[in-house]
């Protein structure tokens, strides 16, 4: 009996320190974040859900700015204000406007892909990749809402720079959404109208307004 005590009491301690280790981590990414006026990323989008016979990759660019971005994917843009979310579709010629909760942890929006993990998640160190020389931490995060429809998120930091390169989003529905930075540039000079949204540059266009 006491040496299944003190068995578990070493499992309780590794989890305890492993959860430590990821949260400094975390926290030391959080802060790099921070220190930049905005950062401008370049990545690889990719879906997957063999059950749904579903598998797509593509490629996009994000501007961000504190809670504000500008995000080209898919052929569209979507550009957050910091209180409307407007996404322009070319093909349609059509513009939806809303506004977007900022503060529902179970969304991870572009002005929060960097720094989601900071509420709503417990987490734990995971493996380490070599990608091409560079070491990548991976940090397991789990929902505490158990009503999330994420399963769990994997986080890939690069351990010199501690700027975030991967994160895999596992659903409960069986998909896997990766994210893969392929460009990370920061405090680029950005035009002071980035963004604002111009209605007058889509005349011909349908503004759905949709509150």
């Amino acid at each position: 009996m006491i040496k299944k005590v003190i068995f578990l009491l070493f499992v309780l301690g590794i989890t305890s320190v492993n959860a430590q280790n990821a949260k400094t981590l975390l926290d030391q990414v959080s802060q790099k974040v921070k220190s930049y006026n905005n950062i401008v990323l370049g990545f690889k989008y990719a879906i997957n859900n063999p059950a749904e016979n579903v598998s797509q990759e593509t490629r996009g660019e994000v501007t961000l700015q504190g809670n504000k971005y500008l995000l080209n994917l898919m052929g569209t843009e979507q550009m957050y204000d910091g209180k409307k979310l407007y996404v322009v579709i070319p093909e349609d010629e059509e513009i939806n406007i809303s506004s977007q909760d900022e503060d529902d942890e179970n969304s991870i929006t572009p002005s929060k892909m960097l720094t989601f993990y900071e509420d709503g998640y417990s987490y734990k160190m995971d493996i380490v990749q070599d990608v091409n020389g560079r070491k990548i931490q991976f940090v397991k995060l789990t929902p505490i809402d158990s009503r999330s429809d994420l399963k769990e998120v994997l986080l890939g930091i690069d351990k010199q720079t501690k700027h975030i390169y991967k994160m895999i989003q596992k659903q409960n529905n069986g998909s896997n959404v990766t994210f893969t930075v392929t460009s990370f540039k920061t405090n680029q000079p950005l035009s002071e109208t980035l963004f604002t949204f111009d209605e007058s540059k889509y005349d011909n266009y349908y503004i759905n307004r949709l509150d």
